[in-house]
């Protein structure tokens, strides 16, 4: 368990450096990430490089006894370059190009910046590949922030008509799998074949869905680039990319096969603020974050991470981005640290060393001020370096009892065809992870086809492609098993299936979907659970099936199916709904169902239980009587942290 930060050299008074570098090491930390923005800073001019500050950088922090991690500089290309190749930047969907002044201003298919960033990488590793401070190495930085995953530039065109030629063969096929009959879309060869946008109405769905699988397939092939000519220029270092918070336009699990080590950029205030919370969720977790938001990616990366996976921006107070960027509570920058590390984190760096008194990030705080006096995230990393000092290394993390597959197409499909407003199956997986993790219950996030062996229930909230891949692990595994409306809902080309919902899955789940509806919010969907009251929300299918009905809608029809250790639902669960049929699927497991305080989770990692409260009230730790504390105890104060030892 390892402290880091995120440093910026090139912003700083050099005099300043060797000063920044021993505190870091004062205050606990041992990795520095630095150089992901610096390209202009290396290459001032075309073909020719500063190295000195860089150098000297590198030495100082090395002369303090800290490891770096060194970055390719290819999210923030110079203004020299955009020149030299005015078409490399991405166009959006509304057809307007992407101007110089920020950052990601790439698309990912310019073969002109393809070879550039092969020659930055190039030089780079060259020069500190073989370093003894360089420990590992992050490419580029946030693949796709800013919206910039998915480009309808002249160049993505040229190369996802090659994408398609290569995949379906002859036009003919691509005709027949689009159903471009339609609407009289036919087309006569694969160039005349355009990017799906500035259509007059909703484009072809399936051309959108083979739109999104290019373009994350641009993001593999993009990355892989640096990584082969990082592994060859530095082998035994770790390749890393830090992904972000509920973001799916590209395939994280994809990218990360040729990665050593996953990580992301944790900023559960920000996410609270942007993303889909209830008005009554962000004014109770103001200033702690949703209980669930940072746990979720953290097991969704150390599923990326085959098991290896990083925080390699940890928020260490107000961000600048949000709508709203209130302070983290006292002690909750210490908590997000042990949370993660609760959940597999091998590394926790913070971002950044010191709040930058210029330029966009400004009002983003850091470990330290402006002035270089210590924050209070500062004082918490110190906290926590403490307490990983008095308590020792656990053991890594094994695998959990409970497995949620999750997949990035199907979040494409969901939003390429939401049928009900803001329905996502991103939005699915987080409320069924939730609703595991209220119960007390450990949960890795695997990709469909992931081998289920060894678990005892597997979920899958929404897979509306169930691949050959995923049908045989699901037809292998003997662990009870929860699957989500839309399950089996469409082809691999986005067609409804010849038999009809759930397609392929239907020979492990005898029914089948006649018809489905969407529901304003507030449309009453009461189901009869064998006496249990329980209530849908947005969706909801009719059903015909011989299989055992556990559960049925007010008109009779059935809601809730199963068939030996597999049920279906076949409506979306309000959250006291879903609580009660994962705690059903859990205690027929043979799992231990808990109720958790709310506001609290626990973990379980080598032989040691972690309680983290974000309730804005103290809180009991959910723990035996007598139980042997480590770190805190039996009461949780907001933002508390409690490990105690799990008896054998």
């Amino acid at each position: 368990m390892k402290l880091g930060v995120c440093y910026y050299p090139e912003h700083w008074p050099q005099d300043w450096w060797a000063e920044d570098a021993r505190r870091m090491a004062d205050m606990g930390l041992s990795v520095v990430r630095i150089a992901e923005f610096a390209w202009s800073r290396i290459e001032p001019e075309p073909g020719q490089f500063d190295w000195a500050w860089l150098d000297q950088a590198v030495e100082t922090l090395y002369a303090a006894g800290l490891s770096v991690i060194m970055c390719t500089p290819t999210a923030t290309p110079p203004k020299w370059l955009v020149d030299q190749h005015p078409d490399m930047v991405a166009i959006n969907e509304q057809g307007q190009r992407r101007q110089f002044g920020s950052r990601r201003h790439y698309s990912f298919s310019h073969e002109g910046y393809r070879a550039e960033c092969a020659r930055i990488t190039e030089a780079v590793a060259e020069r500190y590949g073989q370093h003894p401070a360089v420990v590992a190495w992050q490419t580029d930085n946030e693949y796709g922030c800013h919206d910039t995953t998915i480009s309808y530039c002249a160049s993505a065109a040229r190369r996802f008509r090659l994408w398609l030629a290569a995949r379906y063969g002859t036009v003919e096929a691509l005709n027949q799998a689009w159903g471009t009959v339609f609407w009289s879309q036919v087309y006569r060869r694969f160039d005349e074949v355009d990017p799906p946008h500035l259509t007059v109405t909703e484009a072809n769905p399936s051309h959108r869905l083979d739109y999104n699988r290019f373009a994350s397939d641009e993001v593999v092939s993009f990355n892989r680039l640096q990584v082969d000519i990082l592994r060859r220029q530095s082998p035994g270092r770790d390749m890393i990319h830090n992904f972000m918070g509920f973001y799916t336009e590209f395939d994280h699990f994809a990218v990360s096969q040729d990665l050593d080590v996953a990580s992301w950029d944790s900023y559960p205030l920000g996410f609270l603020e942007q993303f889909w919370f209830s008005t009554e969720d962000k004014a109770r977790y103001l200033r702690q974050g949703h209980p669930d938001v940072a746990a979720f990616h953290h097991d969704l990366y150390r599923g990326c991470g085959r098991g290896r996976w990083w925080v390699m921006e940890q928020q260490p107070g107000p961000v600048n981005w949000a709508s709203f960027n209130p302070s983290p509570l006292p002690g909750m920058v210490r908590a997000w640290t042990w949370e993660a590390f609760a959940h597999g984190a091998e590394v926790v760096s913070y971002f950044r060393w010191r709040q930058a008194p210029f330029a966009q990030e400004q009002m983003h705080a850091g470990l330290n001020r402006p002035d270089r006096s210590e924050d209070i995230g500062g004082q918490e990393a110190r906290q926590v370096a403490a307490d990983i000092k008095a308590l020792g290394e656990f053991a890594p993390c094994g695998p959990s009892p409970v497995a949620l597959v999750f997949s990035y197409e199907g979040d494409w499909v969901t939003t390429i065809q939401p049928q009900a407003q803001g329905y996502r199956a991103l939005k699915e997986a987080f409320a069924w992870y939730s609703s595991l993790r209220q119960i007390g219950l450990d949960v890795d996030i695997v990709p469909p086809g992931a081998d289920l062996s060894g678990y005892r229930l597997v979920v899958a909230p929404c897979l509306p492609i169930v691949s050959p891949e995923a049908l045989a692990a699901f037809e292998a595994t003997e662990a009870v098993t929860v699957f989500g409306v839309r399950a089996g809902s469409k082809t691999r080309d986005l067609h409804i299936p010849g038999n009809l919902p759930p397609g392929e899955l239907s020979k492990l789940l005898p029914l089948t979907v006649q018809r489905v509806e969407s529901l304003r919010p507030g449309t009453p969907m009461a189901i009869d659970a064998n006496g249990a009251a329980l209530t849908g929300r947005d969706w909801r299918e009719d059903v015909s099936t011989h299989a055992e009905v556990l559960g049925r809608f007010e008109d009779g029809h059935p809601a809730w199916i199963r068939s030996g250790k597999r049920d279906y639902l076949a409506f979306a669960p309000q959250e006291s709904a879903l609580s009660h049929l994962m705690s059903d699927a859990a205690k027929r497991a043979g799992l231990t169902v808990m109720s958790m305080p709310e506001g609290v989770r626990i973990s379980q990692r080598g032989g040691f239980g972690i309680a983290i409260n974000s309730a804005p009230e103290p809180r009991p730790a959910p723990v035996a009587k007598g139980a042997e504390f480590v770190l805190g105890g039996p009461i949780l104060p907001p933002a508390g942290v409690a490990i105690w030892k799990v008896p054998s």
